[in-house]
């Protein structure tokens, strides 16, 4: 399997965006490239990198994204690999609108799996497409910041980034849910 790779520079560190020549496959930080060459050997067995510059255009859209047109990532096309329930978690993610957030638990929720808040937790701990497939945009129970592979300043930089109110380490809750600015 040949897998394109670029890697750009952005406010949050040097990202590497991964594409299969159709989809997006992984998006990652350059501090966690071990994290993703492992999730990646685990997909495919025989990998072959060919550095690109922009491949479909994906690197664009990133750092569009980055430079405040938070809709720029909303097509493209992801390729995050998985279990049928892990995909079915990675789709939840990117139905959760920008400048909202949603819990583990309300996400187990809208899969009609309430009980499986703590699966939800672990798929979203390994998704390989960060940004694009939004885990930053999952908190605890009482809008805590919880885990994030990039590190919990990158969560509260692209939470504020997409207008969600953010302290210490939680989000501000309206009383009827969690806050939309």
């Amino acid at each position: 399997m040949e897998l394109l790779i670029d890697r750009i520079d952005s406010a949050l560190g040097k990202l590497l965006v991964v594409s299969d020549g159709q989809r997006l496959c992984a998006l990652d930080y350059a501090d966690c490239e071990t994290r993703m060459l492992t999730l990646l050997k685990r997909r495919y067995t025989d990998v072959q990198w060919q550095e690109m510059v922009d491949p479909q255009g994906f690197s664009t859209a990133i750092c569009a994204y980055l430079a405040g047109d938070v809709a720029s990532i909303d097509d493209i096309p992801a390729n995050p690999g998985g279990t049928d329930f892990q995909q079915q978690v990675w789709s939840a993610l990117r139905t959760i609108p920008v400048g909202a957030v949603r819990t583990y638990s309300e996400v187990a929720a809208q899969l009609k799996r309430p009980t499986a808040y703590r699966a939800v937790g672990m798929t979203n701990a390994l998704n390989p497409i960060a940004i694009v497939i939004p885990c930053h945009r999952l908190v605890g129970m009482n809008g805590a910041l919880t885990g994030y592979a990039g590190g919990l300043e990158r969560k509260r930089w692209l939470l504020q980034h997409e207008g969600v109110q953010v302290t210490n380490e939680a989000v501000q809750t309206d009383g009827a849910g969690w806050k939309v600015v």
